[in-house]
């Protein structure tokens, strides 16, 4: 089976596994709403990252690469809000918060290379 290149990427790799712990850790949350939002944010993430890899041009991927780091903002606003309303133990959504910082880190590198910076 012949494999895609975003797949290669660390930072596709670790932003698909950020967003699986995002689903655990809001796994038993009640707050449906809240819950829909930020897995929305954080399934962003990788998906804009495998799309804008499968366009046709660097302009498109560096596109994409812009949306999946402004769902990486987002994820980040929605961890600390969920950690001031008591939805999340602190200690994880910490953690979390960092892995996001750290992606958005790698996504602003790959715009840069993308655009031929």
């Amino acid at each position: 089976m012949k494999s895609f290149a975003y797949e290669k990427l660390d930072v596709w790799k670790r932003a698909s596994r950020l967003t699986c712990n995002i689903y655990k850790l809001f796994k038993n949350c009640k707050d449906y709403g809240f819950k829909d939002q930020v897995t929305r944010a954080a399934l962003s993430i990788p998906s804009n990252i495998a799309e804008g890899e499968e366009r046709q041009s660097a302009k498109e991927s560096a596109r994409f690469l812009y949306y999946s780091k402004g769902s990486a903002g987002e994820l980040v606003t929605q961890l600390y809000i969920a950690i001031e309303v008591d939805l999340v133990h602190k200690k994880s959504a910490l953690a979390l918060i960092d892995e996001t910082k750290q992606l958005s880190s790698m996504l602003a590198a790959l715009i840069r290379i993308r655009k031929g910076n």
